[in-house]
């Protein structure tokens, strides 16, 4: 039995790709090309324009054997030799990074690292050895095996109720990472060549059915224009790729690579996802301007990072970030944030066999608030249901069994259901507030009588922790609370009381309000945080904070949206927390704003009933 490596799987929710025919003049008979145009799925927002070339990548072919007793264990040395060339490998791009600009090392070196984790003593090559040994599978079959087994569990959470956009992508990411050093690990077993561009023609556009995130971060974005993929999607580690080295590029345009010529002249519009193939002489002079005045406004943004976050008034506005994996914090101060508002703790648990101890946390902590040098660090306490797996949390009974965990235990319920893993986040989040400005955020809180008893506890561990010898100060870090549920909007002025400061969550509030979960296919058009009914809870949240004098933010995803931050700002919201990346855009938005035109629109947007015309109200004040 023989298979080649398995194809890209496509991602939840992903939209075909399609090429539609425009004549770009009558055909009367001459063999003139014509031009073309494709539509995908853009990535990076930058026009292209360039002659294709293409740099394919002959497949690997592997073969399923068992082994023979005396096999096993040269097998095992065959194994731990491919260990060693792809961590050689992975030294050599990370080396090349060195050439790149400072914001493309912070975005790709994190992959890297999460790379050499998996070639460490990883749960990955763990069970690739026991496919080996136990089962006398050869190590190619055995990486494979393993690499797809690993990979599809952790995607299975984007499946389940109660995993929001954000965790779904993420658990997309590892899966795809996992995936990808299998890859590695098995051209390096069988010694197949990888991809190289070298070769390449310089300005051209480079043509693939499909790149790996590792070939992408080859690519030399001085010499290669643009890319085109016939296959891949907006969370692929590739796709990150390319945004970082900041290069043009439109994936998911099926059959491109077989339609597409050597040498053929190709405009490619990240904004649009569209690619015109033989450009006619107008499509193609448009295209160069565009060029143009796209590095303006990409030059425009850069020098925005270093500019304070001030409506045009003066007032001052706080842009955050959400922090998945503390590899991504380069990524943070970048973009000039104000601190880290939403650092997610799950990392820890995810596809972990054992319990990250009190000091292994505390450490985490600890480099993550330093890094921050003075600006505030929002950790909230680990978010967890039934939908995600982790050994370690199942190993001590902690994960329920619970049809739809969005509905039953998450959050801050199962924590006080298992009180010691609580204890042992709080000690080590107070131990490594000693390094700097900290606040402490409990999720999925609904009642008063939980917040209670959680901050019963929370002082209590205090305790201990002073007993051991460790200055807390005499004011702990503030203890703060997601909203994430239309329970706790409505309940916001007894929560307020009992909590120093709250978070509006609104992917989940969106959800929870709606009744509609946006990873299942069939109602993901009904989920819309614009809805009337999600802005009114908002805005009841945040007239509650400010009537209570408690610090209020908002963490869901229209936080990072250019287009909906003036009207956050009119319903009096003044600290948000973003992906690091949608800093810069956010803060132009807020620098062209004056309050009081905020205010203005938040009082008509508010009037309306209809999700449709609130967007209509938006996007014409964002072209005033």
């Amino acid at each position: 039995m023989s298979r080649s490596e398995p194809p890209a799987r496509a991602k939840p929710g992903r939209k075909r790709a399609r090429s539609v025919r425009e004549p770009a003049e009558k055909d009367t008979g001459s063999k003139a090309a014509v031009e073309t145009r494709f539509s995908g799925i853009g990535i990076y927002s930058g026009i292209a324009v360039g002659p294709v070339a293409f740099a394919a990548e002959a497949p690997a072919t592997v073969d399923r054997r068992t082994l023979q007793p005396a096999q096993v264990e040269p097998e095992l040395v065959r194994l731990q030799e491919a260990v060693e060339r792809s961590l050689r490998q992975l030294e050599k791009l990370k080396s090349r990074l060195a050439l790149l600009s400072e914001d493309t090392q912070a975005e790709i070196a994190p992959l890297l690292d999460a790379y050499r984790q998996m070639l460490g003593p990883s749960r990955l090559l763990r069970q690739v050895t026991r496919r080996i040994t136990e089962d006398r599978l050869n190590a190619e079959a055995a990486v494979l095996a393993e690499a797809e087994t690993l990979a599809i569990r952790l995607a299975e959470a984007t499946l389940s109720a109660g995993a929001d956009a954000e965790e779904a992508t993420s658990a997309l990411r590892r899966a795809e990472e996992v995936r990808e050093i299998g890859r590695r690990l098995v051209r390096n077993l069988m010694r197949a060549p990888f991809r190289s561009f070298s070769g390449m023609q310089a300005g051209a556009v480079l043509v693939a059915e499909q790149l790996r995130p590792a070939d992408a971060a080859l690519i030399d974005p001085a010499r290669i224009a643009g890319v085109v993929m016939d296959e891949g999607g907006v969370t692929d580690h590739t796709a990150i790729m390319l945004r970082a080295l900041g290069i043009p590029a439109v994936l998911g345009v099926a059959g491109f690579s077989g339609r597409a010529r050597s040498g053929a002249q190709v405009v490619v519009d990240g904004a649009t996802g569209t690619v015109t193939l033989d450009p006619a002489p107008a499509t193609l002079a448009a295209a160069r301007h565009a060029v143009v005045d796209y590095a303006r406004e990409r030059q425009k943004l850069g020098r925005l990072r270093r500019l304070p976050a001030r409506l045009s008034g003066g007032e001052t506005v706080e842009l955050q970030a959400n922090l998945e994996l503390p590899a991504e914090l380069p990524l943070i101060a970048q973009a000039g944030a104000a601190g880290i508002g939403l650092l997610r703790t799950e990392f820890l648990f995810i596809n972990s066999d054992r319990m990250p101890d009190e000091a292994e946390q505390e450490r985490i902590y600890r480099a993550v608030i330093a890094a921050m040098g003075g600006d505030c660090t929002t950790i909230r306490v680990l978010d967890w249901g039934g939908e995600k797996h982790s050994e370690a949390l199942s190993g001590i009974g902690f994960l329920g069994a619970d049809q739809n965990p969005a509905l039953g235990l998450r959050g801050l319920r199962l924590l006080l259901r298992h009180p010691e893993v609580l204890e042992t986040q709080f000690a080590a989040i107070l131990r490594a507030s000693t390094e700097g400005p900290t606040r402490v955020l409990l999720p999925m809180v609904t009642t008063v009588g939980e917040l209670q008893a959680t901050r019963e506890i929370y002082e209590r561990v205090a305790r201990k922790v002073r007993r051991k010898g460790v200055r807390l100060g005499d004011a702990l870090p503030p203890l703060g609370i997601m909203v994430e549920t239309p329970a706790a909007a409505l309940g916001a002025e007894a929560l307020g009381i009992e909590a120093e400061f709250m978070a509006i969550g609104t992917n989940d509030l969106a959800m929870y309000t709606l009744a509609v979960d946006r990873a299942a296919t069939g109602v993901s058009a009904l989920y819309e945080p614009l809805h009337p009914a999600v802005l009114h809870l908002i805005a009841h949240v945040t007239g509650v904070a400010l009537r209570l004098r408690r610090p209020v933010s908002l963490c869901g995803e229209i936080a990072g949206n250019p287009l909906v931050v003036p009207l956050l700002m009119g319903m009096g919201l003044r600290s948000f927390s973003m992906n690091a990346s949608a800093i810069p855009k956010v803060k132009q938005a807020v620098r062209h704003t004056s309050l009081d035109e905020c205010r203005r629109l938040a009082r008509r947007v508010m009037e309306e009933s209809d999700t449709a015309e609130v967007l209509r109200l938006l996007t014409e004040f964002s072209q005033r």
